[in-house]
Parts: structure tokens; sequence; C-alpha cells
């Protein structure tokens, strides 16, 4: 486990997510049809599929919990899930 404080985030600054494209990552503040969020995620994913950090993001998004938005490729739930299998593999 990754002291999230003391974590060197330099990586952050090489995602490709960042800038223009920043707001395919997270959901709108306002509603977003299912359809609408199935695209946003498809062009987020693809951005991640070749960005140089995108395994250092991930983990950290995993270590972190975090709660909302595209991070290494995966989505909220794909990393809930993620979490799930590498809990129950520490324990089986």
């Amino acid at each position: 486990m990754i002291d999230v404080a003391a974590a060197d985030r330099s990586w952050q600054m090489k995602g490709l997510c960042r800038g223009n494209h920043s707001y395919l990552f997270f959901p709108p503040s306002t509603a977003e049809r299912k359809e609408e969020r199935e695209r946003r995620e498809v062009k987020a994913k693809a951005i991640c599929m070749v960005c140089p950090v995108k395994g250092e993001c991930l983990e950290f998004a995993l270590e972190i919990k975090e709660p909302y938005g595209i991070w290494g490729s995966l989505t909220e739930t794909e990393r809930r899930q993620v979490l799930a299998r590498r809990s129950a593999a520490m324990v089986g």
C-alpha cells in the first residue's frame, strides 16, 4: 500500500487526459443519457489506451479508491470489480 500523501504524482503531468479532453473522463454536472455516457467513456478509454502513464493512473485510482471518472481506462464500476477480485484473491 502506498502512502498517498507522500506518493510521487509527477506521472499526472504526462497524462493524456489533461487539457482539452478532460471533460471526457468525468460525468457532466447535468443529467447524462446512457448513450451519451457510453460514447464519452469509449472516447476517454481510447485516449487511455495510448497514454504513457495508464498503469500508474490505474494503480493510483485503485489505491485511493477513486469513486468518480475514468482512470487508467477503467470506469468506477470496473475499478470496484478489480478491487473485489484482488480482495478475493488475497483471501482465497
